[in-house]
């Protein structure tokens, strides 16, 4: 049978495709024509080929960020997974106090990236921020300016605060929509609770997990504003993610083949670790299923 094709469709589609086009792909186009090329200013270009993945690929200090990446969101990643299904599982499924927790769990959303690193810079200053004063009345010497471990420890402490509630949110949305049948089974079956959570819940949470995971790699791995406006990248190059260390380079030192090599060697990581998430969660998920 032929199927009658309804080319008056794409028109209705045009309009996303050129904003797609103007927002995304020339911007990206842009950027691979800088990596591949050199300029000494007066908007004049020179062939480098790939020179510059080269160096990038060979430079110490793209490994050292790169490695800095990896373990933050390795980091953000073991405690904000865990800690939101855990919220997630203790919050009420019923009665006035759902709205008020989902209210509570997205107000830390809401908050704008370099609000949420004033906020943090602030906090924890030990002259005046709360955190800082209290920590040293306690007599313990935080100083997140000049301490590697404190900028660490206050940086991830500030984003599992931030995130925390969107890995909640979205375990939430797959608790309640597990049938009470599947719950009224197992309590006339007499399973655990830990039977309840490892045979039910989890495996209907396995698709709103594999959201969370990806959402919360990607934007810790890509994370810029809030570490930059708390420790700058600092103390010494600490905290210097491969974000920070692209601003730095495109416009602290106007390097722009360098910082146009390193961002789409940076775009394609971020790409294969978050396909690899997906292969494998997935695969996870069908062999739960079977």
């Amino acid at each position: 049978m032929d199927r009658t094709w309804n080319n008056k469709a794409w028109f209705l589609v045009l309009p996303v495709l050129v904003l797609v086009a103007f927002s995304a792909i020339i911007p990206l186009m842009t950027v691979v024509n800088y990596s591949v090329q050199d300029t000494f200013g007066n908007n004049q270009f020179f062939w480098a080929g790939l020179d510059w993945f080269d160096d990038t690929l060979h430079s110490e200090r793209f490994w050292a960020a790169l490695w800095r990446n990896l373990l933050f969101s390795g980091i953000i990643l073991a405690i904000e997974i865990p800690l939101g299904i855990f919220i997630a599982l203790n919050m009420p499924k019923r009665g006035w106090g759902v709205p008020v927790c989902l209210v509570l769990m997205a107000l830390p959303l809401l908050i704008p990236w370099n609000v949420v690193g004033t906020i943090w810079q602030v906090f924890g200053r030990v002259d005046i921020g709360l955190l800082g004063r209290t920590l040293a009345s306690l007599g313990i010497d935080y100083n997140y300016v000049q301490d590697p471990f404190d900028a660490w420890a206050t940086i991830v402490v500030m984003d599992v605060w931030h995130w925390t509630s969107l890995v909640v949110l979205l375990c939430y949305a797959g608790l309640v929509s597990i049938p009470d049948a599947y719950y009224q089974a197992a309590r006339i079956d007499g399973a655990s609770r830990w039977s309840v959570f490892r045979f039910i819940q989890l495996p209907k949470m396995q698709r709103v997990l594999l959201i969370a995971v990806l959402l919360r790699f990607m934007d810790s791995f890509m994370i810029y504003t809030e570490p930059f406006v708390v420790t700058g990248g600092g103390p010494g190059n600490e905290t210097t993610f491969l974000s920070i260390d692209l601003v730095k380079m495109a416009i602290g030192q106007f390097d722009v083949g360098p910082a146009a090599a390193m961002s789409l060697i940076y775009f394609l990581i971020v790409l294969l670790v978050s396909y690899v998430f997906y292969t494998v969660m997935t695969n996870v998920g069908k062999g739960a299923d079977q």
